[in-house]
């Protein structure tokens, strides 16, 4: 039994990491052609690469689900087309142990594919972000387009590049007052964090009162704000790059702001239930393959899983952005596909029982 244990582990298991890798693969290509318009002197087609290869990381857990519902109807479609999966029943081998059997693989993946996601692609994303930044800004008088920006109270912030070392380039600070009348304007070519606290360089200050513009400039000075080199490597990512860890303290700080935090918390709750997810659609294809895909061709197969990946992941993507405008729980717009898939796995199992 540990042989056939370990065999269909491995023919699934081959078959989700191969199908994983060719997602990955077609997404890192599509990214390049993305990125061959930015092209100039200071962002060469190395830079491209270099970026791209940064940002696999946090592709591998985004693709996992996707990647184990083909992966597992391709590999157990393989078992059935070659009647291995027939002798392997035939051997009073319940579905139950077949479903076992199949899910270790894909268990093991996705936690391997969790801890990728918590430890490693975090930091390699904000070190993509932060060489691309440096490498396509251009005019420092100018507020780019790419970048960050953030509110601190009535002051409204733009870093053109934030460095996970704690060094940010083309920092503008914008102070109002609480009539919404703009007060200060200051540029800083540069802002370094040390001993607790930011000092900014070559700083540019304009004043505006009485309908007129007083500017001063400073070789160096120290900046008071409670934005932090951590926090910032937070802010500078999109939601769905941080951490669980990072996505909580993150939405527990713009809780105690004031501000929305809608958009991380609902990519915390999406991060926290992809487990299941994978796991949910690993169980559909299972069910696929003793019931309605058991004698039609592999393609027909791949067919139908990229089908259902499709359904599936609109279906969140949907119901995410409903969930901000109508107020109700971010985990139920994660939660509710998964269900579905669920009980729809269920059902196909036992009729095919």
């Amino acid at each position: 039994m540990k042989k056939l244990n370990r065999y269909v582990s491995q023919v699934v298991g081959s078959a989700i990491l191969m199908v994983l890798l060719v997602i990955i693969g077609l997404d890192a290509i599509a990214s390049i052609i993305d990125e061959m318009e930015n092209i100039k002197a200071g962002y060469t087609f190395w830079a491209v690469l270099k970026f791209v290869l940064y940002s696999v990381p946090g592709d591998v857990y985004e693709f996992l689900p996707f990647a184990a519902l083909v992966g597992s109807l391709a590999g157990l479609g393989a078992l059935a087309n070659n009647s291995e999966l027939v002798v392997i029943r035939s051997a009073g081998v319940s579905t139950g142990r077949i479903l076992w059997m199949v899910m270790r693989p894909a268990l093991l993946i996705t936690a391997l594919g969790f801890l990728i996601s918590e430890y490693v692609a975090p930091h390699t994303e904000s070190i993509a972000k932060s060489e691309r930044g440096i490498a396509l800004r251009g005019d420092a008088n100018v507020v780019s387009r790419e970048g960050l920006w953030h509110r601190e109270g009535n002051n409204y912030m733009h870093f053109d590049v934030v460095q996970p070392n704690g060094v940010l380039y083309g920092v503008n600070i914008y102070q109002y007052n609480d009539k919404r009348e703009l007060l200060v304007a200051t540029q800083a070519e540069r802002a370094i964090y040390q001993q607790g606290h930011w000092l900014l360089e070559d700083i540019a200050e304009s004043y505006f009162t009485d309908g007129q513009v007083a500017t001063q400039r400073f070789a160096s000075r120290q900046w008071q704000t409670d934005l932090s080199p951590e926090l910032l490597s937070i802010l500078v990512l999109d939601p769905l790059d941080l951490s669980v860890q990072g996505l909580w303290d993150y939405s527990r700080y713009l809780e105690l702001q004031g501000l929305n935090n809608g958009s991380y918390l609902l990519a915390f709750w999406k991060k926290v239930l992809q487990p299941l997810s994978t796991l949910t659609l690993v169980l559909v294809a299972i069910s696929f393959i003793f019931g309605p895909l058991r004698e039609v061709t592999m393609g027909f197969r791949v067919f139908v899983g990229v089908l259902v990946g499709i359904v599936f992941r609109t279906t969140q993507d949907m119901l995410g952005p409903a969930s901000l405008v109508y107020g109700f729980e971010p985990i139920y717009a994660s939660g509710i596909p998964i269900l579905i898939c669920a009980l729809f796995g269920v059902v196909l199992l036992r009729r095919a029982a």
